[in-house]
Order: C-alpha cells, then structure tokens, then sequence
C-alpha cells in the first residue's frame, strides 16, 4: 500500500458536478487512514487532499439531492455562515459551540477587539481590485488546538479579475484543515458561495460597476469519508450510479419554496428566544 496521502484536483461546471466527482474518487482511491473519533470495531476512513474548482457556482443546478440533509436544513445552515443566525448558540462554558465560521470572519476576536474581516476584504477591493490581500482567517492559535472540534475551515481568500470584454468577477478561495467529504462538504461550499455572491454584490455597489461571481476553488488538506458510516454511503453509491444528472440534482427555483420554510422557522425561533 502506497503511504503517501494522495492528491486529487476535480474541476467542473456546477457545485453538484464537482461534489459528486470528488465524493466518488476519495471512495474509489482514497488512502485508508485512522481518525481521532473512530471507535474499535470501525473500518478506516478513506482521505485525500482534494482540491475542487467550481468554474461557474451560480449556474443551474446548485443543489444534489443525495447531500445529507434537507433544503430546509441547507437555507439555515447557509444563513449560519452568512448571517449569523446561530452565533448566540456560541457558549463553551455550556459545553455548547466554542464557534461559528461567521463569528470568526465578521468578528474575529484579538486583544479585546473585533475584527470584520469580510468589512476589510470589501474595502481593500473596492480601492485595489488587483489585490492579493483580501482573506479572513478563522484559527485562532490560543483556543482551537485543545478543543474536541475544532474549525475545518481556516482562510477564505479573494481577488477580482477582468475579462476580456471588461467584465469583472471575484474568485474565492477556501482552504480547510479537515473535511467531512460525504456529510459536510456540500453545505459548506454552497454556503461559502452565497458568502461570495453576497461580497460581490457589495462590491458592485461599492465601486458602480458589476461584479459577478467568479470561479470558486476548494482546497482540503485532508478530504475524507468516515468508516462509521461506509454502510449508509453505499446507498449514495446506488443513487449515483442508476440516476442521470438531472435526476440527481434540483434548481434554486425548485428549492425556494423549501428556503422560505426554513426562513419561517428561523424567524419563529427569534421571536421565541427574544420572547
């Protein structure tokens, strides 16, 4: 057996396309490796690094229908990202979260303060388009290394590019230290993309010309599929092999009826802790 952690580069059109690719190949050629939460009788995972390029993250269709989970749950966890809907859940003391993504990039804390750095990433490209500096960082070296879960993502970084024709576009870059491949890595990309179409939008603004949502690249260092749950994956396995792309996959019209329920939960559940 090969010791080295392999390394994988899947590139595709749409979100769906490149989840389903990248699933499949840390399944068929991923190196079988221990995990910190494996308990005895449990097979090894399987992990690679993986690195996933979405050339267009807006096109149609965003959305798998075998990612684990609902649309419901998909809106709410992207406004957990985005919004902050669920910082106040923040309460290690409690045993509760000791974070949120959103918490570290909008407010970041060091020496007494807050920092938004997604409010610093907009300035600097609004004045410096070209700039290499745009990134947020979510590791804080002082609290994560002893915590039981620490954060996977760790640095979210952008840059606006012209096209020929003068359009203008933000990439984005995410790295991650760990990856939940199979249970995680769908809602964490189709979050971070509304986190990027919601930068550029503010950018738009900022600077009077359109910015549109360029091509968004994922970078794991270790990408990877549980064997607690080897069993549960195969029936991925069956859904993917006997469905054509559109059966495997919705629009964001399709899926808009299930967002607005989830916003309707969501705002019920501030009116009863404001309650």
């Amino acid at each position: 057996m090969n010791a080295q952690i392999p390394i994988f580069h899947i590139e595709a059109q749409t979100l769906p396309e490149v989840w389903e690719k990248a699933v499949l190949k840390t399944w068929q050629e991923g190196h079988p490796i221990k995990t910190e939460y494996d308990r005895p009788d449990e097979k090894l995972s399987k992990d690679c690094t993986m690195i996933m390029v979405i050339k267009s993250p807006m096109s149609e269709p965003r959305i798998h229908r075998a990612f684990p989970g609902s649309l419901e749950d998909l809106e709410i966890y992207k406004q957990e990202v985005v919004d902050g809907v669920h910082d106040h859940w923040i309460n290690p003391a409690e045993g509760k979260w000791t974070y949120t993504y959103h918490k570290r990039i909008f407010g970041y804390e060091t020496e007494g303060e807050q920092i938004d750095q997604i409010d610093y990433c907009i300035r600097k490209l609004s004045e410096t388009p070209y700039s290499r500096r745009a990134q947020a960082i979510t590791w804080n070296p002082k609290l994560d290394p002893e915590t039981y879960d620490p954060p996977c993502l760790q640095r979210l970084w952008f840059r606006i590019t012209k096209a020929d024709d003068d359009k203008l576009f933000l990439n984005c870059n995410t790295h991650w230290r760990s990856r939940d491949a199979f249970k995680a890595s769908f809602m964490n990309m189709f979050a971070l993309i509304a986190l990027q179409a919601k930068i550029a939008d503010q950018l738009s603004q900022n600077i009077g010309k359109e910015v549109s949502v360029g091509r968004y690249v994922d970078i794991s260092d270790s990408f990877h599929i549980y064997g607690s749950y080897f069993k549960e994956f195969e029936r991925f396995l069956e859904t993917v092999k006997n469905r054509s792309f559109e059966q495997k996959t919705w629009t964001t019209k399709f899926a808009r009826p299930f967002f607005e329920e989830a916003k309707e939960k969501l705002k019920k559940e501030k009116e009863e802790n404001n309650g």
